[in-house]
């Protein structure tokens, strides 16, 4: 794999609260998950006025096989693929 930079796009939406906003930002990323260079796991939200704090929408715990966990921060039960 060739080492490459990273960079972060920011995406502004707009949402009722911070659910909805996370179940947005699930969405979006879920939708582009096939494309290889975003990194579904690592998508956060932050209130527009406190971009510092930024909250995570995926559990991403490591499974087996360099595989990671799909569902939400905090789900109840196991991880999945």
């Amino acid at each position: 794999m060739v080492d490459r930079q990273r960079y972060v796009v920011h995406l502004t939406v707009v949402a009722a609260d911070l659910p909805a906003a996370e179940l947005l930002a699930r969405s979006i990323a879920r939708s582009l998950a096939f494309l290889p260079d975003v990194r579904m796991g690592e998508t956060t939200v932050s209130e527009v006025d406190d971009q510092g704090v930024q909250r995570q929408v995926f559990c991403d715990r490591l499974l087996g096989g360099r595989r990671r966990c799909v569902r939400r921060t905090d789900h109840p039960g196991n991880c999945t693929s």
